[in-house]
């Protein structure tokens, strides 16, 4: 792609998420919003492959849509309340709305089905894109109007995203369907706790950015996109696979690390609001996903392939880590003994 292009298509990226996290109106946000994906839908199909084309249909169709609910849902509420704040987003029907389109954005459950397609349709820089910084404008939106959601209907949602991810993702052999998986357990950790605490939800969504960003700049660097590859690279670069199976028991959540930070102040939350078997559920649904991060750290570091895989064997790394992968690994690793200074900011 043109360079000129990409840096016309990364500055509409970040207009558009400004003006949706710093906008008061419901159609302001919408603009953001729509400038959002036409800005992504480029960097979808730069690669002329049918599977990327395919991808950027099926992310424009349900972005299209999930976009027509969210002014739907506002007009709605500007009808029965004469209110476009969206702070003030009031009615019922509006509040159920707005979830709905905001769980079709985000890829939640049960409107996930077109978020693993099109992360596999899509190169790894894209992917982590899709990810990481298209979601934060949806998770604004929840943000400012948790005070008026369905707590209910939330949980429900939250729950089927942790098993959906989970189980879903223990049958997979392309990381790119497993790391979209584990975004879809991510969001369910997140929508949980949104109405009861949306600090913790923005915390969550913090961190998740940090070692998800983490894991698509190693595949990146390795460049590694299915388990069978993922197998031959630790006699390549070392470090950087040992990194990559820290990175993801990080994302599992196990406690020495830093993904164990947010799940652990979610649980306590959820057991000061009285949810505890809402938090029980959560947390035994996360083991599915935890099956799936053992098998990619099994792969990186502790097995050989025991058979000769079907694909070209790399036996240099051309492409230089850069230092700034290095940071965010350190991050994504070590950050819990800073928890305490971290929840008491949120």
């Amino acid at each position: 792609m043109n360079p000129q292009a990409k840096l016309i298509f990364t500055l509409s990226l970040l207009l558009g998420t400004t003006i949706t996290i710093s906008s008061n109106h419901w159609v302001m946000a919408w603009t953001g919003l729509e400038i959002n994906t036409l800005a992504i839908l480029p960097l979808i199909s730069k690669s002329h492959h049918p599977r990327a084309i395919e991808a950027a249909t099926k992310y424009f169709l349900v972005q299209a849509a999930a976009s027509t609910l969210v002014l739907f849902s506002s007009m709605t509420n500007a009808w029965y309340t004469g209110q476009w704040d969206i702070t003030q987003l009031t009615h019922p029907l509006s509040c159920l709305i707005l979830t709905t389109a905001i769980a079709m954005k985000l890829g939640l459950a049960p409107f996930h089905f077109w978020f693993p397609e099109v992360l596999q349709g899509s190169p790894l820089t894209t992917g982590l894109l899709l990810s990481t910084l298209m979601k934060f404008p949806p998770i604004t939106l929840l943000y400012m109007t948790s005070p008026s959601l369905n707590p209910t209907l939330l949980t429900a949602m939250a729950i089927l995203s942790a098993a959906l991810g989970g189980w879903m993702g223990l049958n997979q052999t392309q990381i790119r369907k497993i790391m979209a998986f584990s975004s879809i357990s991510h969001l369910g950790w997140m929508a949980i706790i949104i109405v009861y605490n949306p600090q913790l939800t923005l915390l969550n969504f913090y961190l998740y950015t940090l070692m998800t960003a983490t894991v698509f700049l190693i595949l990146n660097t390795i460049k590694t996109l299915k388990l069978s590859t993922l197998m031959t690279t630790w006699a390549k670069t070392p470090a950087l696979s040992a990194t990559l199976m820290l990175t993801l028991l990080s994302l599992a959540g196990l406690p020495p690390l830093t993904g164990f930070l947010p799940k652990w102040a979610i649980i306590q939350e959820l057991a000061k609001q009285d949810m505890a078997p809402a938090a029980t559920i959560i947390s035994l649904l996360s083991l599915l996903s935890l099956f799936f991060y053992l098998r990619l750290a099994y792969c990186a570091t502790i097995t050989l392939p025991p058979h000769t895989t079907n694909h070209m064997k790399l036996w240099r790394i051309n492409k230089p880590t850069r230092t700034w992968v290095a940071i965010l690994a350190t991050m994504s690793l070590a950050l819990l003994p800073l928890s305490p200074m971290i929840v008491s900011i949120t």
